[in-house]
Formats: C-alpha cells, sequence, structure tokens
C-alpha cells in the first residue's frame, strides 16, 4: 500500500521514460536532496563535513563513473585512480595557467581532458575484453602517475611533484569553509548523477548494456563497437577526471601523485562491488559503506576499551577492517552480486505486495 504503481497511468512516451516514473521515487528523491542540502550545514561538525561527507560525495562521483564504463557497457578498468589524476592535475594546471577562468569551467576541462586520456587508453577494448581488458588499464594507471611524477611541467616544477590547489572562487563567491565546500561538492554530484541516470535510460545506455550481455549478438543488430566502448570509456573517465578535481581542491588541498596509486583504484572497484554493479545508486551505497566502516569500526574500538578497559594493540583495527573489506566482497560477489542495491530493490519489491504475503 505504500508503494505502489497502482492508478499512476502514463499518458504520453516522455512520461513513462521519465527518471523517476513512480510518484514515491520522485518524493524520496527530492525529500533526500533536501535533506543532503539542508540538515548537514547546519547539524553536522566540520570534521563529518570535511573528513566524511565530503570524500563520500567525491567518491561517489568516481564510483559512479567505473560503473558506467564496468556495470553498464561491460568494460572492466582499473584505471579509475589514474583517471582521477589526470582531472586533478588538469585543474591544477588551468587554474594557475588562467587564474580568472571560472572554477566549474576548470572542472568541465578537467573532466574533458581525462576522456581524452581515457579514450587513449580505451581503445585496447575494440580487441580486448575481461582479464585482458583490466591488464590495459591497469597500464594506465602505472602510466599515467609514472609521467606525473617524471615531468615536472605537470606540477609547475615541484620538486616532490606535489600540488596545492587554489582557492575555490564560484561566480565571485569564495568556497573557503567546510559548509561551502559541502554545497558545492553536492551540487556537482546531484548534477551528474541524475544526468548518469538519464543516460543510461537512453539509446546511449541500451548500447551499452546490449554490448555488455553480448558483444557480438549487439554488433550484428548494428550497434557500432567502436563508438559505443570509446564512448563509455570517455564519460567515465569524465567522471572520474571531475572527481579527481573535487578530490584536489574541495577535499584535501594539496595532493600528490603517490596519491593515486593503485590502492584507490581498487578502493573505487570495492565501491561498485559492495554498492551493486550496474547500479547509479549502488554507487553511492557502495561509497557510503566503504568511507563509513572505518568509522564505526574506529568507534567500536573505542567503546569496547572504555566498556571493558581493553587496550588494543596499535593497528589492529585498520587491519581488522581490510579483512573485514575482503571478507564482504567475498560474501557480495557469492551471495549478492549486484550487491546493496539489490537488496534495496527487494525491499521495494515487499513493499508493492505489503500488507499481503507473498
Amino acid at each position: 500500500m505504500i508503494y505502489r504503481e497502482a492508478g499512476q497511468f502514463k499518458t504520453s512516451y516522455a512520461a513513462d521514460q521519465a527518471v523517476f516514473p513512480i510518484v514515491q521515487d520522485r518524493v524520496v528523491v527530492a525529500a533526500f536532496l533536501v535533506v543532503a542540502f539542508v540538515l548537514p550545514p547546519v547539524l553536522a561538525s566540520e570534521y563529518w563535513l570535511q573528513a566524511v561527507l565530503i570524500p563520500f560525495l567525491v567518491y561517489a562521483m568516481a564510483a559512479v563513473g567505473l560503473n558506467l564504463l564496468t556495470g553498464y557497457a561491460g568494460q572492466v578498468s582499473l584505471g579509475t585512480g589514474g583517471f582521477m589524476a589526470v582531472g586533478a592535475y588538469a585543474a591544477f594546471k588551468l587554474t594557475t595557467a588562467f587564474p580568472g577562468l571560472n572554477i566549474l569551467l576548470v572542472f568541465v576541462l578537467a573532466g574533458v581532458m581525462a576522456a581524452g586520456v581515457g579514450i587513449v587508453f580505451g581503445l585496447p577494448s575494440l580487441r580486448i575484453k575481461g582479464f585482458y581488458l583490466a591488464v590495459a588499464t591497469l597500464a594506465a594507471q602505472f602510466f599515467v602517475v609514472w609521467a606525473l611524477t617524471k615531468f615536472g611541467w605537470f606540477s609547475n616544477y615541484s620538486s616532490s611533484g606535489v600540488i596545492t590547489a587554489q582557492k575555490l572562487v564560484v561566480f565571485g563567491f569564495a568556497v573557503d569553509t567546510p559548509v561551502k565546500r559541502y554545497l558545492l561538492v553536492l551540487a556537482i554530484v546531484s548534477v551528474m548523477a541524475l544526468a548518469a541516470k538519464n543516460m543510461v535510460r537512453s539509446s546511449i545506455g541500451r548500447a551499452w548494456m546490449a554490448v555488455r550481455d553480448m558483444d557480438v549478438a549487439a554488433e550484428v543488430v548494428g550497434i557500432p563497437m567502436m563508438k559505443t566502448k570509446l564512448l563509455a570509456f570517455a564519460i567515465s573517465s569524465f567522471y572520474c577526471g571531475v572527481a579527481g578535481a573535487l578530490y584536489a581542491f574541495a577535499y584535501l588541498g594539496t595532493v600528490e601523485p603517490a596519491g593515486f596509486e593503485l590502492d584507490l583504484s581498487f578502493r573505487i572497484l570495492f565501491m561498485i562491488i559492495v554498492g551493486g554493479v550496474g547500479s547509479i545508486l549502488g554507487s553511492f551505497l557502495g561509497a557510503a559503506f566503504i568511507v563509513l566502516l572505518p568509522i564505526f569500526m574506529d568507534l567500536s574500538a573505542t567503546s569496547i576499551e572504555r566498556s571493558f578497559g581493553l587496550a588494543l594493540p596499535a593497528g589492529l583495527v585498520s587491519n581488522l577492517t581490510l579483512i573485514l573489506f575482503g571478507a564482504l566482497i567475498i560474501f557480495f560477489l557469492v551471495v549478492e552480486p549486484l550487491g546493496l542495491a539489490r537488496l534495496w530493490q527487494i525491499a521495494k519489491e515487499k513493499l508493492r505486495l505489503w500488507p499481503f504475503p507473498h
């Protein structure tokens, strides 16, 4: 009775193809956005805004980008960290070379440059796939980090390759507090997530899913392999590039090439595995899970120490967190390959029939 489509008639093709065709979905999404824009700036501390919510949004955008490529187009990639590095350093070079350039345009251009690099390293997908494609994108990861370290031009000849982001100014307004940075990142991520949700429901998304499910059959029915695969790499890298720019400018402020190594790529991959491959919502759920789990483990360890007077060995909590990550990834791959997004979908299906048994 709570979540029921009965009586919601579609009178046009546009209404049937809406991003959120059910009223309840539109209400939930609108309410969630209102809460996200209103409550954290009022209630959350600077620590939660800067160290939890902003990285969660940045990782979620990178996970959306990877999900478009891997979850929807079926092209395995391990170069997410490299594409984020391209976006971060491109934004840095643009802001230093053109100080008066609007920061939003800088983020877009940084994403475009990352898209160009993604197309170059996506060319092997025209001939190889699966494990071999993953190795090819892994080469992109190592090459980008090596290039940023080797050639000082990318960091304005910094001796260590470290870059410091310029001040954020949007239309003359300084974005200089955690609250302002959070709202800026939230606005950008919300727009791009809705665009991704709309994209996967369009002809582009249907072509990606056809290639993912059976590329030979997709080519037989007239879907151009080259255009479809390279477009997936370009758009995915664009999202990762913008995420990398936000990672440098809104989250850390100071980054180095080592911060974009393989560990970051695997972290983003784990997010879509846990959250749900082929799901925009799953990207956010997985990012929230990966970001919040270490915090939950630290709070649990602190609670145990206070309650029982136990002094836990140094590094035990971090090692247990890594073990739990691995166990959960195996669990989701075996028990629920579609991740947390599938569990949410099952809950909605049960709400459709509640209170009747099934």
